[in-house]
């Protein structure tokens, strides 16, 4: 049985709530406030005003965190206890208007946004220890408050057009002691899988598959898959399964001649492209 605690009054529409050292960080319109709990009510500690629209995301791990706006992706924040302040350090030098976000690890987040797009962000790891070494927080390298950019920018490490909203972003692994993946899902009714491939082999081999694919299976209405999946920000290192999944539906003729050029035969290819499902199932 739950019980009313007490309700505490906000300036505008709380969209994001996640607890952060104790405390409860609150996104409100365009601001992001850090609440403690009192006995009457929530006990506001500090807040910063200086996002730029509507925050629709808070996320957080260890001192930092990460806030999502509807309009213009993602912005890092830190909080210093010594001058009780929420200080945006880095952000995104793309608008991005956000649906779905989660950290992948302290310097990166991967985000959906509604045209369709799915990206990662990563924070440079020089700029991650600059930042981590400066007592300040970021606060000094930003000398006005009033200009809405922040003094260091994230870079796009992935872009992928899926052509359907994303709603949610998981990390997670459906099987015991597996290794995770991104799982996402779309308005329309997507589960689709983001797997990180972590060896070179594996990277040239699909790179190529696709490569091959994109020029001896284009689509049957006419359309070029680069620039589908390049319809907002260019394709950058995301290989597209679903067109290598087509290998085993094209002719035999072709399955060999693509299998020669990557010095396989066909049931090799297609043992790798199990092998890959396999991991995620």
């Amino acid at each position: 049985r739950l019980e009313l605690i007490h309700s505490t009054a906000a300036r505008g529409i709380p969209r994001a709530l996640c607890t952060f050292h104790g405390k409860l960080l609150v996104g409100v319109e365009n601001s992001l406030a850090l609440y403690d709990l009192g006995k009457k009510q929530l006990l506001k500690k500090t807040e910063n005003r200086n996002f730029p629209n509507f925050i629709v995301s808070v996320e957080t791990m260890g001192d930092r965190i990460y806030v999502g706006d509807a309009q213009d992706s993602f912005h890092f924040c830190r909080y210093r206890s010594e001058d009780n302040q929420i200080h945006i350090y880095a952000d995104d030098s793309i608008p991005r208007y956000l649906t779905a976000s989660v950290a992948l690890d302290y310097n990166t987040m991967v985000g959906g946004d509604k045209f369709g797009n799915i990206f990662v962000c990563r924070l440079p790891k020089d700029i991650s220890q600059e930042v981590e070494d400066d007592p300040t927080g970021g606060r000094i390298l930003k000398k006005n408050e009033q200009v809405e950019t922040a003094p260091h920018k994230l870079e796009a490490e992935c872009n992928f057009h899926l052509g359907d909203t994303v709603t949610s972003i998981q990390r997670t692994s459906m099987q015991p002691g597996g290794k995770e993946f991104i799982l996402y899902m779309t308005i329309l009714g997507e589960i689709g899988a983001l797997l990180p491939l972590t060896s070179k082999e594996d990277v040239d081999f699909f790179t190529h598959l696709e490569m091959h694919l994109r020029q001896d299976n284009p689509p049957i209405c006419g359309n070029d898959h680069l620039r589908y999946r390049s319809s907002y920000n260019p394709v950058r290192n995301v290989v597209d399964g679903g067109l290598c999944e087509q290998y085993s539906q094209i002719p035999k003729e072709l399955q060999a001649r693509i299998a020669e050029e990557l010095d396989r035969t066909p049931g090799e290819v297609m043992k790798k492209l199990e092998d890959v499902r396999n991991r995620i199932m």
